[in-house]
């Protein structure tokens, strides 16, 4: 049977009648831009995370964007920023005009690794930007020790990683900005595009509010340049149904990815990822040969509270990578690759000094190994084991 890789309406249409009655509630209400629907969503996101201010904004995106503008960041400044990533991460850096200093990734977690961030810091770095991503944190403790000895402002892209937790919290200690994303693919999935900062600091928190619309307070007095970055009101209704049902939508990912790893854990030449070898290449490789390993399955690590955005393989052989998605495509299974080029690798960063762009391999080799199967919350399991099936076939002697 066809298997999608995400299948929006299999989430959306069992809370029609809900979705519907917020519609007609903003229609009725005639606010449409920012109003009580945005403020609930506001303070209900907040409650979530633990946090004291939550902010909506139009995307993840603009999120980003919003926190790097209320953070001063700017030309001159460096910001050390995964080369593995979504290129929101870099192309929001590149917009202040600050220069994006790409660093390399764990081969285990995927997240950005904290001991190539300390090498590449320099006297003109001012920030970091850990991405939490495919929905299990990074390695916050690591990342504000480095912070707090270099002076770093600290801005978490969790666009990915809504209720994602680390050692039981769910936003740093030490962080100035978390960043979400309401994009459909997500945890915690729109109708379009929407996003939220989230802060600990009350003055940050105000300065943001400010950058929000355009910089102005009161009206039409702009003491600041910011920008658009309203959250719609439709967009915080709809969403303010979706996020009653987000613990349920969280319980499913976490037992598809559970069924997963229980199943194909045991086939030949397949392993569970080891934290082991957390962010040492090296002493993966070996382990790698030792076992014989060709698929590497994801792991969360016991420490974090993953919410599986992504169920995301290692297909380790040149070229096998390719190979199994043509052989889940040609079984109608939906795959996708995030990312097949490295932020270091895009066209549009070739003009940086070569200093921001070097020491990436394990992240260039991520790009050519890593493949993501569907992991949604409402694939059945009849629809699991057309995809276990079609990896044991992959992984099969011709």
């Amino acid at each position: 049977m066809p298997v999608p890789l995400l299948d929006v309406n299999a989430q959306n249409l069992p809370l029609a009648g809900e979705l519907t009655a917020a519609f007609e509630r903003v229609l009725h209400d005639g606010r449409f831009i920012m109003g009580p629907d945005v403020a609930a969503l506001e303070a209900e996101v907040a409650a979530l995370l633990e946090v004291p201010y939550a902010i909506g904004v139009s995307s993840g995106t603009d999120a980003l964007l919003l926190a790097f503008m209320a953070l001063g960041l700017g030309p001159g400044d460096e910001v050390l920023c995964p080369a593995f990533t979504f290129f929101a991460t870099a192309g929001t850096l590149a917009r202040t005009g600050a220069t994006p200093v790409f660093v390399d990734a764990c081969p285990v977690c995927f997240n950005i690794d904290v001991e190539d961030a300390r090498r590449k810091i320099t006297p003109r770095t001012r920030a970091i930007v850990p991405v939490h991503l495919f929905g299990q944190m990074a390695d916050l403790d690591a990342i504000e020790a480095l912070a707090a000895e270099h002076g770093l402002r600290i801005v978490e892209d969790g666009a990915q990683s809504i209720g994602a937790t680390y050692k039981d919290r769910f936003f740093g200690e030490q962080s100035d900005f978390g960043t979400y994303s309401f994009f459909p693919s997500k945890n915690l999935g729109g109708f379009g595009d929407g996003g939220m900062v989230v802060t600990r600091d009350e003055g940050l928190a105000e300065r943001a509010r400010i950058l929000r619309v355009h910089g102005g307070k009161p009206k039409y007095y702009h003491h600041l340049v910011g920008g658009n970055f309203r959250l719609d009101a439709l967009q915080a209704a709809l969403l303010r149904v979706k996020l009653a049902h987000y613990a349920d939508y969280t319980a499913g990912r976490r037992g598809n990815a559970a069924y997963y790893t229980e199943h194909l854990k045991n086939l030949p030449d397949v392993a569970v990822a080891d934290p082991v070898h957390c962010r040492c290449a090296a002493s993966q490789d070996a382990w790698l040969a030792e076992t014989g390993t060709k698929l590497v399955l994801p792991a969360a690590y016991p420490h974090n509270g993953h919410i599986w955005n992504q169920y995301t393989l290692r297909v380790i052989g040149e070229g096998r990578r390719d190979q199994l998605r043509q052989h889940l495509t040609d079984r109608q299974i939906g795959c996708e690759i995030y990312y097949p080029l490295t932020m270091d690798q895009q066209p549009c960063f070739q003009h940086l000094p070569e200093s921001s762009r070097q020491g990436c391999e394990i992240a260039h080799r991520l790009a050519g190994e890593v493949i993501s199967i569907p992991i949604y919350p409402e694939l059945r399991r009849e629809q699991q084991d057309e995809v276990i099936a079609a990896l044991t076939d992959f992984l099969s002697p011709s």
